[in-house]
């Protein structure tokens, strides 16, 4: 597909909302878990700076030490999860698979490398696993 902006070929108009969906709910659930690092965090170790600034794979130990601590591990979890997810989508390439333009990304396999692809399912999956993770946010938060 292309646009009027480039002659690049383009996945279809859903696939990119979808890849844009699920980076705007990525970045907007990683902002949320560093607002509740820091209403969580007692002994003021950590600035909204200094962790704006950390790759979201580097939140996991100020997560364990404010959020975990306070609940259990169910959004550490999920989070790191959902790091590895948008990590993949992140550093994909595109590829034509069945005459339509998609991210794939490679997998390691015992003999050798495969791609995966980055499907439409896989997507709304990423998506809905970050609804799931603000949910637990905002009931972490207590409103």
């Amino acid at each position: 597909m292309y646009e009027n902006y480039t002659r690049q070929a383009l996945p279809s108009k859903k696939y990119r909302e979808l890849l844009g969906s699920a980076l705007c709910a990525f970045n907007a659930n990683n902002a949320f878990v560093i607002e509740n690092i820091l209403r969580s965090d007692d002994n003021s170790q950590y600035s909204w700076y200094d962790l704006m600034d950390l790759e979201s794979g580097r939140l996991s130990t100020p997560i364990k030490n404010t959020i975990t601590q306070k609940s259990d591990t169910k959004i550490a979890n999920l989070f790191e999860e959902l790091v590895d997810m948008r990590n993949r989508i992140i550093h994909s390439f595109q590829i034509t698979s069945d005459n339509e333009q998609m991210l794939a990304t490679k997998t390691r396999v015992k003999d050798g490398n495969q791609q995966f692809i980055i499907t439409e399912s896989y997507l709304l999956d990423f998506i809905k696993k970050n609804e799931e993770l603000s949910c637990d946010l905002h009931h972490f938060r207590g409103f």
